[in-house]
């Protein structure tokens, strides 16, 4: 990987161009603000009971989870605070042989950083690890073949969505080749949930994945701008996961504050979710027109998440770009690029402006290496978490 020079770090705060702010994930533009004068915004009389969800479910929770598993197309689901709480017992509970025996885990090399950090509980429990290159099904069916004939039963990990890249991974093909020998998909889909698949419900339903063994787990942050983590898949699984899970015995449960937020975006997402999901992708194909008219390349495809290489760009000029334009800026193995977060309540005008500031500054300069944006450093970068 070519060595590139450190970014300087970027002040508390920019000077944002007219307003308009590219650095938040909340794809849809659902933050579930409090109305003035309304301290008890949902009716809730505390935002705790003050014991784990393992004793006793908050309010709301239940109906939470079944909305949310009939949303991705699954069986069953369950909530937690976090994905980091998530991924921990997820794959402490797959370490033990829960769901299958002997496993082996099997990562795309594009997962993110913190369901691979679930996965490495995995590791001191004897459980083999390999990774295999981004999107590459031929690859993983070597590694699934060599697994099975060691006696193991291959698990794999992997996103439903990795920004930067222009389609989603061949989620359907991992499926198919570990199924056959007892496998099962473990899935990141906190990018894809809420923006990507029939009513936003996520890469199950995207890639027709129903009733196949597969365990989605998502933050709602994004998508639907609510701070839990939701889990979902077949109901026996399910179950059994909430038998064993550690952080409902020992953390505490999401809020009763969050759990009303996450059933407001999903009745937001039941009557506006498609009009949302519509102008959110007229802004993504406007502002990719716009600069490929410039003669600027611009790489996501058609998720909130675009990318603009700027080559050749001193890395203080690309901090007071990024400050600028209210952007993120990244560094990979071909030099930095700037990271911007459409959502759908941002404007027409506020796309024309900073397209039109990227024609300025960057003119012709363009291009940039694709494939050292997709394979490096980006998925290291918290906000796409």
């Amino acid at each position: 990987m070519p060595s590139v020079p450190d970014v300087p770090k970027a002040r508390a705060r920019g000077s944002p161009l007219a307003g308009a702010d590219f650095r938040s994930a909340l794809y849809l533009g659902l933050r579930h603000a409090a109305p003035a004068g309304r301290a008890g915004w949902g009716g809730w009389p505390a935002l705790t009971l003050g014991m784990p969800a393992a004793l006793q479910e908050p309010p709301g929770a239940r109906a939470l989870g079944r909305e949310l598993a009939l949303l991705q197309g699954c069986a069953a689901a369950t909530l937690l605070p976090s994905t980091l709480h998530l991924y921990r017992d997820l794959f402490v509970w797959l370490a033990q042989g829960q769901l299958v025996e002997r496993p082996a885990l099997l990562i795309d090399a594009a997962a993110y950083p913190i369901a691979r950090w679930g996965a490495e509980w995995a590791l001191p429990r004897g459980v083999p690890v390999h990774r295999f290159r981004h999107g590459d099904a031929r690859q993983l069916a070597y590694l699934a073949h060599q697994v099975r004939q060691a006696g193991r039963i291959p698990l794999v990990l992997a996103d439903g969505y990795t920004p930067g890249d222009a389609w989603p991974p061949p989620l359907r093909a991992y499926v198919d080749i570990v199924a056959p020998r007892g496998g099962a998909l473990v899935l990141d889909d906190t990018q894809a949930l809420g923006v990507l698949g029939p009513d936003g419900g996520g890469s199950v339903r995207l890639h027709g994945l129903q009733g196949m063994p597969v365990l989605a787990g998502a933050s709602l942050a994004k998508g639907l701008g609510a701070p839990l983590a939701v889990l979902a898949g077949p109901a026996p699984a399910i179950a059994a996961f909430e038998r064993h899970s550690e952080s409902r015995v020992h953390a505490s449960p999401p809020t009763v504050a969050v759990i009303a937020a996450a059933r407001a975006a999903l009745r937001t997402n039941a009557c506006e979710g498609a009009r949302l999901r519509a102008t959110l992708l007229a802004r993504i194909r406007q502002l990719r027109h716009t600069l490929a008219a410039a003669g600027l390349a611009c790489h996501g495809g058609a998720f909130p998440v675009q990318l603009v290489p700027l080559p050749g760009m001193p890395p203080d000029q690309a901090v007071a770009l990024a400050e600028r334009l209210c952007g993120v800026l990244l560094r990979v193995s071909s030099g930095l690029v700037l990271g911007l977060l459409l959502r759908a309540d941002h404007s027409e005008e506020d796309v024309a402006r900073v397209a039109a500031m990227l024609a300025q500054r960057l003119g012709k300069l363009g291009g940039g290496d694709e494939h050292g944006i997709r394979e490096h450093g980006i998925r290291d970068i918290a906000v796409f978490g």
